[in-house]
Formats: structure tokens, C-alpha cells, sequence
């Protein structure tokens, strides 16, 4: 995708050869930055930092987290210290340790000293199979966005909503929720997105909005409660969500308030889409509330805000009162019978164990 029209990965190795570069997403969308990671640790903080962050990505972040880990120790015991590192760092989103498994099978049959040039040549195949999967969910989802304008009298948009960053920040490339989005607008498709802010990060408001507009998409960013009330008024034509973790049930890990904007979806009889990359589907698991690890950050995200000040300087305010506790919740479970579908690579199923079978009989994802 594009940055005042340069075209932009989201990682990518810097042009000493080993270091990987990043977008500072913390930054966005007032100040835009290249952040050099130039080891472990430097991998590590970035995704526990939220510097990088979205399943898709931070599978891919692992990924090279472990190709610098190499260049610091690539005997068996600096590998197996750099996944107990990387695992750490998130514990809800499952491309992390799908990425740390995909790099510890290719890595541990081989010499150490063959360890380096595999790894980085493993991350960038990593890499670019998620661009692959993102514009494949892309084209898929496209097809639902042509029926839904179809469905309008002419001239009318298809309206979209979102919820958190789905998009290209989010992945490699193209995105997930997003990807469906943008080739719409490039085919021509009047699409319109209601852009969640997603608190207490603010996602939505800061990252999704930031990428629409620099594509050109016509959007407009919502409070996170408003959802509802377009749907009473008939000005949502259908939702489109991303994952973190899906189980083999079906059931959806994703930002915290998706769960609400699927229930109401349901009561609106508004269609619920999730995105859904095939590295994000833990197999392992039905029960997604019984489950999935639900991560708790700090309180600080959800009382402190930041934002642009009259000065041009991004300055943090406190929103609460002093004292005040505050819990942060930074995902929920949107059980399968409130998913309309699940847009993965392969095709739209069910979500279902039955549906998403039918698409990956092997149980698996990619391999790279």
C-alpha cells in the first residue's frame, strides 16, 4: 500500500542487509517513523510495545525476531532462547507461536552456521505469503461487497463497518477486514466505511483511518458505541472484522467490542464477516471462551490518551480521576452462531468446524 504515494510494506529488511525495519505504529497517525530493530531484544519490544501489532504482523515480526536472535547466537540453546523470548512478548494472538514453530522446524535440522542466511530467507518467504494471503481474503471479500451493491439502488454506497486495524498495518500488506475494502474502491465500487476509534488504543481513529485516507477511501470514524444505532438505521450494509485467534469451532478473538458489534449485528440482521487468515486458526482449541488466553495490558492505555496538540507536539492527558482503577481487556470472544461467514484465503465458509474443513481439510495452514 501507499504513503503519500510511495508504496510501503509494513517490515522489511533495511538496506544494511540484517537489520528490519518497521513503521512505528505508536506514532501514527500525527508522526510517521522507521524504527530499526537491530536484535532480540529490539524484536521483542516491539511487540509487547505495540510498535508492530496485528496477528498477521506480529507472526512476521517473530519471525525475523528470531532471524536477528541468530546473528547473536545461532547455536540450538540461542534458538530455543529466542521463542522463549518472542512467546512472551503477546499471548492471545496465535500467529506468534505459529510463526515461532514454522522457524524452530526449519531451523533446528540444520548446522548452526547455516542458521543466519535460512532464517532471514525463512522470514521473507513468511512475509511474502501473508501479502499472498491478505489479497486472496481480498478478492474473496470482494465478491460479498458486489452483491451488497448490487442489492442498492444506484448510486447508493455499500456502507462497511470495521472495528480496531484490520488493515494493511495490521499485515504485511493489503490487510485482512481491509483488503475486500480496498479493492472495492479500486474496481470502482462506491464503499463507504464506518471507522470504529476502538478504544482505549484507538485503532480505529489513528491506523485504519490513517490507511483509508492515504488510499482515498471515503470513511468516517465513529465513536465505538454508534455502531448499534446505524444498524437500527439501516446505514450498515454489512460488518467486516479481523482475528486474532479463531478457533476450529469458529469462534473469534479480536479486539474488545467486537463481541457487542456482532450482537448487534444479529439484532439488525446485518451480515458479520471476519477476515480470517488461515495462520490465525488454532486447531488446538473449540472453546473460545473456555480457551483463549485473554491478555490484560496496562491501565494506563485505558486512562491515559494522547493526541495532537494546537502546538504540532503530541502531548498525553490523564482522563480519570486520580486514584481511579481501570481494567484493560484486550480482546473478547465472538462465539461462531453470531459470524455470518469467515473469509479466509481459500474461500467463505461457515464458521464452523464443518466450514472451515471443507476449506483446509489438511487442518493446516501455509507452510511457507
Amino acid at each position: 500500500m501507499k504513503i503519500d504515494g510511495k508504496p510501503f510494506r509494513t517490515i522489511w529488511v533495511a538496506d544494511d542487509g540484517w537489520s528490519v525495519a518497521v513503521i512505528d505504529q505508536t506514532l501514527l497517525p500525527h508522526r510517521f517513523e522507521i524504527m530499526t530493530l537491530a536484535d532480540l531484544d529490539d524484536a521483542a519490544r516491539a511487540i509487547s510495545d505495540m510498535v508492530v501489532r496485528g496477528a498477521p504482523l506480529i507472526g512476521a515480526t517473530t519471525a525475523y525476531g528470531v532471524a536477528l536472535s541468530m546473528r547473536q547466537d545461532c547455536s540450538d540453546s540461542g534458538l530455543a532462547s529466542a521463542c522463549d523470548t518472542l512467546i512472551a512478548t503477546r499471548p492471545t494472538a496465535v500467529n506468534l507461536r505459529w510463526a515461532l514453530d514454522q522457524m524452530r522446524t526449519h531451523l533446528a535440522p540444520l548446522a548452526p552456521e547455516e542458521r543466519v542466511d535460512a532464517a532471514y530467507a525463512k522470514a521473507a518467504a513468511i512475509c511474502d505469503a501473508d501479502v499472498e494471503i491478505s489479497a486472496s481474503i481480498g478478492r474473496h471479500g470482494l465478491a460479498l461487497i458486489e452483491a451488497a451493491a448490487a442489492a442498492k439502488p444506484t448510486g447508493e454506497p455499500v456502507n462497511v463497518l470495521t472495528h480496531c486495524n484490520a488493515g494493511w498495518l495490521a499485515t504485511v500488506d493489503w490487510g485482512t477486514a481491509t483488503a475486500p475494502i480496498y479493492m472495492a474502491h479500486d474496481a470502482g465500487i462506491n464503499v463507504h466505511v464506518w471507522v470504529d476509534e476502538t478504544r482505549p488504543r484507538n485503532q480505529g481513529a489513528s491506523l485504519t483511518a490513517f490507511e483509508l485516507g492515504q488510499h482515498g477511501v471515503p470513511h468516517t470514524v465513529i465513536a465505538d458505541n454508534v455502531g448499534g444505532h446505524l444498524m437500527q438505521q439501516g446505514q450498515v450494509d454489512l460488518c467486516i472484522t479481523g482475528t486474532d485467534r479463531t478457533t476450529a469451532a469458529g469462534d473469534v478473538a479480536n479486539k474488545i467490542g467486537t463481541y457487542l458489534k456482532a450482537l448487534a449485528a444479529q439484532d439488525n440482521g446485518v451480515p458479520f464477516y471476519v477476515a480470517v487468515p488461515s495462520t490465525t486458526i488454532d486447531w488446538s482449541i473449540e472453546d473460545g471462551l473456555a480457551e483463549i488466553e485473554i491478555e490484560q495490558r496496562s491501565p494506563d492505555e485505558v486512562t491515559i490518551m494522547s493526541g495532537l496538540a494546537e502546538d504540532g507536539t503530541v502531548r498525553s492527558v490523564r482522563i480519570t480521576p486520580e486514584g481511579s482503577p481501570a481494567a484493560n481487556y484486550a480482546f473478547d470472544v465472538t462465539p461462531a452462531r453470531l459470524v455470518s461467514g469467515l473469509i479466509t484465503e481459500r474461500g467463505v465458509c461457515a464458521a464452523s468446524r464443518t466450514g472451515l474443513e471443507a476449506l483446509f481439510a489438511d487442518g493446516a495452514g501455509p507452510t511457507p
